[in-house]
């Protein structure tokens, strides 16, 4: 509670009862009473909004399937690599089963690399602005 313990708890209290004094603690103990009555009211307000735009009951949502603690990023990646979808990524791309099976005639063939060499005794340009 706060960082608080019993007998620190228990100090506060009867200081906060010797600040107030007697005569006005009846009215601010009513206070308090109807602070904790409006929180509570507050609370199951906006438990009842959530309900009406999220559509489900919070109760019955298993909040421990979205604990960010359970997740595992080497159990998710294995999961991952061992899943067997046959479903091609794209409409026009082959199945990952058929290029896992040995068909890389079907993949597309690389593009020759050019490389532009300078004729030999030439210098390479030069850009003094640009530096």
């Amino acid at each position: 509670m706060l960082g608080i313990n019993g007998p620190e708890f228990f100090l506060l209290l009867i200081i906060g009862i010797l600040v107030i004094g007697p005569q006005r603690l009846p009215e601010y103990t009513q206070k308090l009473a109807n602070l904790v009555k409006e929180v509570r009211r507050m609370a199951s307000g906006a438990r009842e909004q959530i309900k009406e735009e999220v559509g489900i009951d919070i109760e019955d949502v298993d909040w421990k399937k979205y604990d960010p603690r359970q997740y595992d990023p080497r159990r998710i990646i294995k999961e991952a690599l061992l899943d067997d979808d046959a479903k091609p990524v794209s409409p026009g791309a082959p199945a990952a089963v058929a290029a896992v099976a040995g068909a890389a005639a079907v993949a597309p063939a690389r593009p020759e690399r050019v490389v532009q060499t300078l004729p030999p005794g030439t210098a390479a340009p030069f850009d003094t602005e640009a530096t």
